[in-house]
């Protein structure tokens, strides 16, 4: 018979309660400011209901109230330099955070007996104007109810996608624990619910915050529900902190409804966190009063009943709270009145000053301020920076360059100009998949930098959602530089969500007001044999998507300048490369690796007359053979910058209206190809100067796949832009001879 050994998880994982003990020694100053900063939170939630009731909340109002213990509890002894996100029932998370930088020069402790003075009037009322969609908002009404963001605060920003915000906690997380002007002891909240914990970017942060110790908690406030559907209807193991230990990590289970339990169990995994010892998970279990979303309870929508509400309600944290500062003596049931009126008159004055009487209505019908709604001009406003930080910057093209100019390698482009880079600037960090080992990663890309740059070439585990998420956070904190290497192009749809929900949007959503400094490689492997998932050319697909920029480099020493100028940009940059072209030689610098090239400046490697070409990366050189024996004088244009906002169209506009023709080559599928959004911008500037329409060189509908012959016929090459010259030509009545 078999041997059975109980085995028990390395990281320890406790449930942890307030006696009542605790509740009679805890400082009274604690007790009184938990209990004004739950009622803060409660009032104005109930503000939001009120004004939601009345239809002046345009989108979703999730309320938190029942949750207010869990966040203050947490947050309340937070530093300054401490940050959190949340989700999208976020309100309590922000304040609570928000409210304890605001008192964190009174250490952190609030005097319920008094006013609440002119920064927590503000507080409410820029916070109240982000949730109706208000100029004055923090965002200036792009963020709304989910999105509130105040960075000075540390509040990185609540988020809408499930899960989303849990990966750019621990990019925060990292540089805190990382960068020479951060104390080394600060640390990062992500809060998210039941529903995210079974989400896999949530799951893979937690393996790779656990594997490189990132002063980090998962704090999952588990109110039972998604929307409707309980916990024990999709998880078998309800208790969530279970998650913890299977990563190693040191996890808590406490009653979120006491906000004393909390803050001890807070207080205990800070002590672990700011020592250096890696996250931790703290479980809360809180309740929501309200559904999902607006000023009902669940009972009305019948998935919960009101025994179940009421059990909760009878646990409230802001009356168990009082009722211990009363048993205490501390303050009386008047003093306590007294202040939430207080409080409540601050929540109306703050609703009060961003509506009005609603003219000709009944008396209390109110609308919003006409002159508080942003400005429509302010629609595209931030979704990308200006690019003054290139200012100052000289840039050079080959034949101006004055240094020493040999045959290089496409691939020695490539890791040589990472390494300059890192040298001259220490806050580059590079990170992906393999890419400290084997040499300069699976292509030779990293070659040599692990040994000269210490600790700065980060090799992730096989998690695309999460290090490129913390990659995102690192770029929001804006004190490293992250250099996201995707091994091949389609692992970036694993990682869709931090891309394009979270990357491309966050300058956009939080009102344009942070920076987004990322470089994102990766390449096309087309014709390499290795299928349908590892093939695609994602250009089409990210020229559709607001706030990336991309660039697409057909030679070494354009590959050196447009990465350094793609490291000098505040937004996120693509940076496109081949496999046809790493084993490539072409002329490239010597030893000067630092020049740059101008960003949105497209490259003429062909003149002619008849017809205009435009094609980028590796379909370069072989337009370029078919043009020579074509029957139209042909134009090639490298577009090297490939976005809305980048591309060179003063360039096009010149040879558009000299040819009066287009093609646009490029190598993969029809369907997601970049040339089909290209085609339709150009028909619609210059369609004035088109002799016929904008054609197309493309692969067939299908990836490639395995078969040699089938991959072939898959994507486009010499034979094919050949056919699209007689295409062109035959359209405009020319037949080969």
């Amino acid at each position: 018979m078999s041997e059975r050994s109980p085995l028990a998880p390395a990281a320890p994982w406790v449930q942890i309660a307030s006696t009542d003990e605790d509740w009679l020694t805890a400082d009274p100053r604690l007790l009184e400011t938990m209990l004004l900063q739950m009622q803060i939170i409660r009032s104005f939630e109930q503000t939001v209901l009120e004004l939601a009731g009345e239809g002046l909340v345009h989108g979703p109002a999730h309320s938190s109230i029942g949750q207010e213990g869990a966040a203050v509890g947490s947050a309340i002894d937070l530093r300054s330099s401490d940050a959190v996100n949340g989700t999208h029932r976020g309100h309590h998370q922000f304040l609570a955070k928000a409210l304890a930088f605001l008192c964190s020069a009174e250490g952190n402790r609030m005097d319920p007996a008094a006013e609440l003075g002119d920064d927590i009037a503000q507080l409410l009322e820029r916070t109240l104007a982000e949730v109706l969609g208000l100029k004055t908002g923090f965002s200036g009404g792009r963020g709304g109810s989910m999105h509130l963001q105040w960075m000075e605060a540390g509040a990185l920003g609540t988020n809408a996608i499930v899960g989303g915000g849990v990966p750019l906690a621990a990019g925060n997380a990292f540089v805190q624990g990382h960068c020479a002007d951060s104390s080394g002891s600060d640390l990062s909240i992500s809060y998210f619910g039941d529903g995210a914990s079974n989400i896999g970017s949530t799951l893979e942060t937690m393996n790779l915050a656990a594997a490189w110790k990132l002063p980090m908690v998962f704090f999952i406030e588990n109110n039972l529900y998604a929307v409707s559907t309980h916990i024990a209807d999709v998880t078998a193991e309800t208790r969530l902190s279970a998650r913890g230990p299977g990563f190693g990590i040191t996890s808590y289970r406490v009653d979120g409804m006491d906000p004393l339990a909390v803050y001890l169990t807070m207080q205990e995994a800070a002590e672990q966190l700011r020592a250096g010892q890696g996250p931790v998970v703290i479980e809360a279990e809180v309740y929501r009063y309200f559904h999902q979303n607006g000023p009902f309870p669940g009972s009305a929508f019948g998935y919960r009943s009101k025994d179940e509400e009421k059990l909760w309600k009878d646990r409230d944290p802001i009356s168990r709270t009082a009722k211990m500062l009363m048993e205490r003596g501390i303050m009386t049931s008047e003093e306590i009145q007294a202040m939430t009126g207080r409080i409540q008159d601050a929540c109306k004055a703050a609703a009060a000053a961003l509506t009005e009487q609603e003219p000709g209505a009944r008396a209390g019908q109110r609308r919003i301020r006409p002159e508080l709604w942003p400005d429509p001009s302010f629609v595209d406003v931030g979704i990308r920076s200006e690019a003054l930080e290139l200012s100052g910057i000289d840039s050079v093209e080959q034949e101006e360059f004055g240094g020493e100019l040999t045959v290089l390698k496409f691939i020695d482009a490539v890791a040589g100009v990472m390494d300059s880079a890192m040298a001259a600037d220490e806050r580059i960090v590079v990170m992906g998949e393999d890419v400290h080992r084997l040499k300069g990663g699976t292509n030779g890309a990293t070659k040599g930098l692990v040994d000269k740059h210490p600790g700065r070439v980060l090799g992730t585990p096989i998690s695309e959602n999460a290090f490129t998420g913390l990659a995102g956070g690192m770029a929001m904190d804006g004190r490293l530089r992250p250099v996201v290497e995707f091994m091949y192009a389609d692992f970036m749809w694993v990682a869709a969500d931090q891309l394009f929900n979270q990357i491309g949007k966050a300058r956009h959503m939080f009102g344009g007001q942070g920076n987004m400094p990322l470089v994102l490689r990766s390449k096309v492997a087309m014709g390499t044999g290795y299928g349908s998932q590892h093939s695609m050319d994602p250009a089409g697909i990210f020229a559709t998507q607001p706030g990336w920029r991309i660039v697409a480099a057909s030679t070494p020493y354009d590959y050196v300048g447009l990465m350094n100028t793609a490291l000098d940009l505040e937004d996120p940059v693509l940076v496109l490369e081949h496999v046809d072209l790493y084993g490539s030689s072409g002329v490239g610098p010597s030893e000067d690796f630092s020049y740059r090239l101008p960003l949105g400046k497209a490259a003429v490697r062909r003149t002619g007359t008849e017809l205009t070409v435009l094609t980028y990366l590796a379909m370069v050189e072989p337009t370029l053979q078919a043009a020579q024996s074509a029957q139209l004088d042909a134009e090639v244009i490298d577009l090297r910058w490939l976005d809305r906002a980048s591309i060179d169209w003063q360039c096009l506009e010149a040879s558009i209206k000299k040819t009066n023709n287009v093609m646009i080559v490029e190598q993969g599928s029809v369907g997601t190809g970049y040339g089909a959004w290209l085609a339709d911008e150009i028909q619609r500037r210059f369609f004035d100067y088109l002799d016929q329409p904008v054609q197309r060189v493309t692969g067939a509908e299908a990836s490639p796949s395995i078969s040699k012959v089938l991959e072939r016929a898959a994507f486009a090459g010499v034979e094919e832009i050949s056919q699209g010259f007689a295409r062109a030509a035959a359209n405009l009545g020319r037949t080969s001879n």
